[in-house]
């Protein structure tokens, strides 16, 4: 079995084990360096990149693979990836960039395979006289229109 199927192997027996923890990235590089990132359902804590780790190098022979491993968590501002994560942010405000370079800025209220719905509130004029009212917006968008999104910390 070459490397990186033993590493792929090895680390889904890890992921099977916590199944709050999911893949985000998965590099081997030419010199059998591997960088694993991690997110989970309930966040991802010391032990569970412990756990991930030692389950990969404890399983490669040292003598036949020269490696070097880093398992970590997504950080609190990197871009969200895979659905997964967008169902673990429900509630939080995200900032999507959407492929044709839109900004929206909202809460994120619901979140399934195919698309988001970010809701906010926004100032517009009044239809009759002077002033403004505060409306509600709505925005439904899909996975595939999306080029970033990200979770503000406030």
């Amino acid at each position: 079995m070459n490397f990186k199927k033993t590493v792929t192997k090895l680390l889904q027996v890890a992921l099977d084990k916590n199944p709050s923890l999911f893949l985000i990235d998965l590099k081997i590089g030419f010199d059998k360096s591997i960088v694993i990132l991690l997110d989970g359902d309930e966040g991802v804590t010391l032990e569970s990149c412990v756990s991930v780790s030692r389950q990969i190098e404890h399983n490669i022979d040292r003598e036949e693979h020269d490696f070097s491993l880093e398992v970590s968590s997504v950080g609190v501002g990197s871009e969200l990836t895979i659905s997964r994560q967008y169902k673990k942010n429900k509630g939080r405000t995200l900032e999507v960039i959407s492929l044709d370079d839109e900004i929206f800025k909202g809460n994120l209220t619901k979140a399934d395979q195919e698309c988001i719905t970010l809701e906010w509130e926004t100032r517009e004029p009044k239809p009759f006289g002077k002033g403004k009212l505060t409306v509600k917006k709505t925005k439904k968008i899909t996975f595939a229109s999306i080029k970033k999104a990200r979770v503000i910390i406030k």
